[in-house]
């Protein structure tokens, strides 16, 4: 996925799904503060555990900016979440941001501020 640039094989995911939307969000680096291999595992049990209490199917993958140094971090792409959901798991996790799409499949990427 790329911020602003309709992916097709979201939009075919959303779509297969029965889903309208989904969030790629971590639990890794509260606040962009480096942390450890093992305590970001710990914390991105954590959303994992708490992505199935909402009963929600999500995949893995790992998010990484193209173009700067910060490494991948570990992500799930949740579907059927809905934005207020998402917008609490981010905060709930120090996040400063999020990726965000709708059926439309063009990922739009919701900041702090925005929630």
């Amino acid at each position: 996925m790329q911020i602003g640039v309709r992916c097709e094989p979201l939009r075919a995911l959303i779509a297969t799904s029965h889903h309208q939307h989904a969030a790629f969000i971590t639990a890794w680096n509260p606040f962009s503060q480096p942390l450890t291999a093992k305590e970001n595992a710990t914390r991105q049990a954590a959303l994992v555990r708490d992505v199935d209490a909402l009963g929600l199917a999500y995949i893995e993958g790992i998010g990484q900016h193209p173009s700067n140094n910060w490494p991948g971090e570990h992500s799930l792409l949740v579907l059927g979440i809905d934005e207020a959901a998402a917008k609490t798991l981010a905060a709930t996790y120090g996040q400063y941001a999020f990726v965000w799409a709708t059926s439309d499949a063009v990922p739009v990427l919701l900041t702090h501020d925005a929630y």
